[in-house]
């Protein structure tokens, strides 16, 4: 059994346990921590076991889930993400397809242990996804070895590649839509999350883009009426000018979707105090431009805003 030494306070806290097995150890930081901690296993029998020993203890909850698929379901909710206590519990799982739901569903300032046969082919992938490696511990009588990491407290940038942009494709716009279930995101297929958006084609007002790029990439209906220009953002990327128009959409129709062909979708509304990290760099200068106050790190541009 472990508690505190690995994983830091507990009292109090929202805790994932992936891959719990029948359990027992959510069960145990529970009864002497104070957790309040989730279960969740591929396994119907090990959680019918579970449900039969622990089924009613308070601060406990029980899923029989695809781990991706329950980290999906609750963004930036969990103080502690843990996947240790069984051999099998973080290996199987393909990285590509763990790491960025887990990112996002691990709070700001949380902490993630797992455990993994190779810790350093972990670290960079961690890193790209917006995760601090804190080190590796050993644990156990069997002395496995656990890779310590967290999210930080505010939320971080990165371009999609290490190329500078296309000059054909230096002016873009960005859409901010903002409303009870929070900020509307997408995840690009080259892993940053970002506001629906796109480049301006010929003859377009920059509404009417801001217009376009939305049903085009989520499927929204929006009015150029109810898109409010928030200015220019300047920078520079390897000598190529990029400018990016961030814009405000107060009112539209539909629920977002991925579309046919679109390289961004996996569309989900984030609260503000809970953005994912690996903002594209674009998409986060256009919200500090129309937030100052967000926790968003990213390369600096030069705002120009718009009259009124």
């Amino acid at each position: 059994m472990f508690g505190p030494e690995l994983l830091g306070d507990l009292t109090g806290r929202r805790v994932l346990d992936l891959g719990c097995g029948t359990a027992r150890h959510a069960a145990h930081l529970v009864r002497t921590y104070g957790a309040q901690v989730d279960a969740v296993d591929t396994s119907p029998e090990r959680i019918e076991q579970a449900r039969a020993r622990y089924g009613g203890l308070p601060g406990l909850r029980l899923f029989e889930a695809d781990p991706v698929d329950h980290l999906r379901r609750a963004p930036a909710s969990y103080d502690v993400v843990y996947a240790v206590d069984t051999a099998d519990s973080a290996p199987c799982l393909d990285p590509a397809r763990l790491l960025p739901a887990l990112a996002t569903a691990l709070a700001p300032g949380g902490t993630l242990c797992l455990r993994v046969p190779e810790p350093d082919v972990w670290a960079r992938p961690l890193a790209d996804h917006g995760l601090v490696v804190d080190g590796v511990e050993t644990v156990g009588p069997d002395s496995y070895r656990v890779l310590r990491a967290h999210r930080p407290l505010r939320t971080a940038s990165r371009p999609r590649t290490n190329l500078p942009p296309v000059p054909h494709a230096a002016l873009g716009v960005g859409a901010i839509l903002y409303g009870p279930r929070g900020l509307l995101l997408g995840r690009h297929r080259r892993g940053t999350w970002e506001l629906p958006g796109g480049t301006v084609e010929p003859g377009e007002s920059l509404a009417e883009t801001v217009v376009r790029e939305l049903r085009e990439e989520t499927g929204i209906e929006a009015e150029t009426g109810a898109v409010r220009l928030l200015g220019t953002l300047l920078d520079d990327v390897d000598g190529v000018v990029r400018i990016t128009v961030g814009s405000v959409v107060s009112a539209w129709r539909g629920e977002p979707s991925d579309q046919p062909g679109e390289r961004v979708g996996d569309w989900r509304w984030y609260p503000l105090d809970g953005l994912p990290p690996s903002l594209f760099v674009c998409s986060a200068q256009s919200l500090t431009a129309w937030r100052p106050g967000l926790p968003i790190d990213h390369a600096p541009a030069h705002f120009t805003p718009f009259a009124g």
